[in-house]
């Protein structure tokens, strides 16, 4: 599972150091892409597979369901990780993401979440205990 906060800097090519403690789990070749709330997603192979079906079973006649393909499949990217642990983040999602220098990567289960280390800060700040418990039964938690 996918879990934890690492804080990494990207160098001047783009690349950003996988950490250890994920690496077994995302394998060398992975798929990021555009995610929500400003961040990049990032998917095993096995994760991205189960999560392209999904894509694939919704109906093409419905243009939400148009758009949220074209959202996550277009900059979609396969990544590989070099042998310091290393990969490149094209500059489309760079900018997709705003990632500059400092980058959080965040474990969230079945994916890694790739963030702007002030956006993650400001995101963080933002999340309230209590309203998150206030709402675990609408998510049948």
């Amino acid at each position: 599972m996918l879990i934890g906060e690492y804080a990494h800097s990207l160098d001047v090519k783009g690349r950003l150091i996988m950490p250890s403690k994920l690496r077994s789990d995302m394998g060398d070749r992975f798929i990021v892409t555009k995610g929500l709330d400003g961040c990049l997603f990032a998917f095993s192979q096995n994760e991205w597979l189960n999560f392209e079906k999904k894509l694939k079973e919704l109906p093409l006649s419905d243009k939400n369901a148009r758009n949220f393909v074209r959202f996550f499949l277009a900059g979609a990217t396969e990544c590989e990780t070099d042998k310091q642990g290393r990969f490149l983040i094209p500059s489309n999602l760079r900018v997709a993401a705003n990632l500059e220098k400092e980058a959080i990567i965040v474990g969230v289960g079945t994916r890694l979440e790739i963030w702007n280390k002030a956006t993650w800060n400001k995101h963080d700040e933002d999340i309230s205990a209590d309203e998150i418990a206030e709402n675990m039964t609408l998510l049948g938690i």
